[in-house]
Protein backbone atom coordinates (compact mmCIF):
# COMPACT_ATOMS: atom_id res chain seq x y z
CA UNK A 1 0.00 0.00 0.00
CA UNK A 2 1.53 3.33 -0.99
CA UNK A 3 1.67 6.37 1.14
CA UNK A 4 -0.47 9.49 0.02
CA UNK A 5 1.36 12.42 -1.31
CA UNK A 6 2.04 14.78 0.97
CA UNK A 7 1.03 18.50 0.23
CA UNK A 8 3.59 20.90 -0.15
CA UNK A 9 2.99 24.75 0.12
CA UNK A 10 5.89 26.95 -0.51
CA UNK A 11 6.08 30.64 -0.78
CA UNK A 12 8.49 32.22 -3.32
CA UNK A 13 10.84 35.05 -1.82
CA UNK A 14 10.18 37.62 -4.30
CA UNK A 15 6.18 37.31 -4.74
CA UNK A 16 5.25 36.24 -1.04
CA UNK A 17 1.89 36.49 -2.29
CA UNK A 18 1.61 33.47 -4.40
CA UNK A 19 1.51 30.16 -3.30
CA UNK A 20 3.19 26.69 -5.18
CA UNK A 21 0.93 23.38 -4.09
CA UNK A 22 1.43 19.83 -5.03
CA UNK A 23 -2.30 19.06 -5.11
CA UNK A 24 -3.54 15.78 -3.68
CA UNK A 25 -7.02 13.47 -4.07
CA UNK A 26 -8.97 16.06 -1.51
CA UNK A 27 -7.86 19.04 -3.70
CA UNK A 28 -10.40 18.22 -5.98
CA UNK A 29 -11.97 21.67 -6.74
CA UNK A 30 -8.63 23.69 -6.53
CA UNK A 31 -7.43 20.91 -9.04
CA UNK A 32 -10.99 21.71 -11.16
CA UNK A 33 -10.23 25.14 -11.29
CA UNK A 34 -6.67 25.65 -12.20
CA UNK A 35 -7.39 22.92 -15.13
CA UNK A 36 -9.70 25.37 -15.75
CA UNK A 37 -7.59 28.01 -15.78
CA UNK A 38 -4.96 26.18 -18.01
CA UNK A 39 -7.27 25.43 -20.50
CA UNK A 40 -8.32 28.89 -20.77
CA UNK A 41 -4.68 30.03 -21.00
CA UNK A 42 -4.37 27.74 -23.80
CA UNK A 43 -7.30 29.11 -25.95
CA UNK A 44 -9.46 25.35 -24.14
CA UNK A 45 -12.43 27.11 -23.49
CA UNK A 46 -14.91 25.19 -25.63
CA UNK A 47 -14.33 21.93 -24.26
CA UNK A 48 -17.10 20.31 -22.07
CA UNK A 49 -16.18 21.50 -18.36
CA UNK A 50 -14.58 18.55 -16.35
CA UNK A 51 -16.38 15.78 -13.67
CA UNK A 52 -15.47 15.94 -10.40
CA UNK A 53 -15.26 12.25 -10.33
CA UNK A 54 -12.94 13.01 -13.21
CA UNK A 55 -10.39 14.81 -11.39
CA UNK A 56 -10.68 12.93 -8.50
CA UNK A 57 -9.05 9.83 -10.96
CA UNK A 58 -6.65 12.14 -12.04
CA UNK A 59 -5.19 13.00 -8.80
CA UNK A 60 -5.40 10.21 -7.32
CA UNK A 61 -2.75 8.53 -9.76
CA UNK A 62 0.78 8.30 -8.57
CA UNK A 63 1.90 8.75 -12.39
CA UNK A 64 0.38 12.23 -12.75
CA UNK A 65 1.76 15.11 -10.62
CA UNK A 66 -0.21 18.42 -10.78
CA UNK A 67 0.60 21.44 -9.43
CA UNK A 68 -1.21 24.47 -8.75
CA UNK A 69 0.22 28.16 -8.11
CA UNK A 70 -2.92 30.46 -5.97
CA UNK A 71 -2.99 33.87 -4.91
CA UNK A 72 -5.61 34.35 -1.91
CA UNK A 73 -6.53 30.52 -3.18
CA UNK A 74 -7.29 31.17 -6.90
CA UNK A 75 -5.33 29.68 -9.25
CA UNK A 76 -2.78 31.97 -11.32
CA UNK A 77 -0.79 29.19 -12.92
CA UNK A 78 -0.99 25.55 -13.25
CA UNK A 79 1.49 22.47 -14.28
CA UNK A 80 0.60 18.64 -15.28
CA UNK A 81 3.79 16.43 -14.85
CA UNK A 82 3.78 12.76 -15.66
CA UNK A 83 6.00 10.04 -14.12
CA UNK A 84 7.68 7.97 -16.94
CA UNK A 85 9.43 4.80 -15.92
CA UNK A 86 12.32 4.21 -17.77
CA UNK A 87 12.84 0.61 -19.52
CA UNK A 88 16.63 0.63 -20.12
CA UNK A 89 17.50 1.64 -16.63
CA UNK A 90 15.94 1.15 -13.26
CA UNK A 91 15.46 5.00 -12.75
CA UNK A 92 11.95 7.45 -13.59
CA UNK A 93 12.08 11.02 -15.55
CA UNK A 94 9.36 13.60 -15.63
CA UNK A 95 8.04 15.11 -18.34
CA UNK A 96 5.78 18.68 -17.89
CA UNK A 97 2.81 18.44 -20.18
CA UNK A 98 1.36 21.69 -19.24
CA UNK A 99 2.79 25.15 -17.59
CA UNK A 100 0.68 27.82 -18.08
CA UNK A 101 -0.15 30.91 -16.12
CA UNK A 102 -2.76 33.48 -16.49
CA UNK A 103 -2.16 36.43 -18.51
CA UNK A 104 -2.21 39.20 -15.56
CA UNK A 105 0.59 37.34 -13.91
CA UNK A 106 2.63 36.37 -16.20
CA UNK A 107 6.48 37.85 -16.23
CA UNK A 108 5.63 37.94 -12.21
CA UNK A 109 8.21 34.85 -11.34
CA UNK A 110 5.03 32.25 -11.40
CA UNK A 111 6.30 29.89 -13.79
CA UNK A 112 9.87 30.27 -12.65
CA UNK A 113 7.81 29.16 -9.08
CA UNK A 114 6.53 26.30 -10.24
CA UNK A 115 9.26 24.78 -11.87
CA UNK A 116 11.18 25.30 -8.88
CA UNK A 117 8.82 23.64 -6.73
CA UNK A 118 8.76 20.81 -9.23
CA UNK A 119 12.85 20.36 -9.29
CA UNK A 120 12.72 20.19 -5.73
CA UNK A 121 9.90 17.52 -5.35
CA UNK A 122 11.53 15.61 -8.40
CA UNK A 123 15.30 15.72 -6.23
CA UNK A 124 13.35 14.48 -3.09
CA UNK A 125 11.55 11.49 -4.84
CA UNK A 126 15.07 10.84 -6.47
CA UNK A 127 14.08 11.70 -9.85
CA UNK A 128 17.37 13.05 -11.88
CA UNK A 129 16.20 14.16 -14.97
CA UNK A 130 12.66 16.10 -16.29
CA UNK A 131 12.29 17.59 -19.49
CA UNK A 132 9.32 19.66 -21.80
CA UNK A 133 8.56 19.88 -25.06
CA UNK A 134 8.33 23.09 -26.56
CA UNK A 135 6.79 23.83 -30.30
CA UNK A 136 9.71 25.58 -32.04
CA UNK A 137 6.90 28.76 -32.74
CA UNK A 138 5.88 29.50 -29.16
CA UNK A 139 8.95 31.43 -28.19
CA UNK A 140 7.99 32.91 -25.64
CA UNK A 141 7.96 28.91 -23.95
CA UNK A 142 11.43 28.95 -25.32
CA UNK A 143 12.83 31.82 -24.02
CA UNK A 144 10.85 30.95 -20.65
CA UNK A 145 12.52 27.61 -20.92
CA UNK A 146 16.07 29.07 -21.34
CA UNK A 147 15.43 31.58 -18.82
CA UNK A 148 15.15 28.88 -16.31
CA UNK A 149 17.97 26.66 -16.88
CA UNK A 150 16.58 24.52 -18.91
CA UNK A 151 19.26 22.88 -22.13
CA UNK A 152 17.20 22.58 -25.23
CA UNK A 153 17.75 19.19 -27.08
CA UNK A 154 17.29 18.59 -31.13
CA UNK A 155 14.45 16.72 -31.40
CA UNK A 156 11.38 15.67 -33.56
CA UNK A 157 8.22 14.49 -32.62
CA UNK A 158 5.79 13.14 -34.40
CA UNK A 159 1.55 12.71 -34.06
CA UNK A 160 -0.60 9.97 -34.82
CA UNK A 161 -4.51 9.91 -34.57
CA UNK A 162 -5.51 6.36 -33.23
CA UNK A 163 -6.99 4.11 -36.06
CA UNK A 164 -10.42 2.66 -35.74
CA UNK A 165 -10.28 -1.25 -36.09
Amino acid sequence: MTEPRATHTSRDEAHSAVDIVRLEPSDVELARNTLVMVGEVFDDEDLPPLRDAFVAQLLAREDLWLYAATAEGDPVGGMTVHVLPLTRTESTELMIYDIAVRADWQRRGVGASLLRRLRLDAAAAGIRELWVPAENEDTHAIEFYRRTGGHPQAVTIYTYSAEAQ
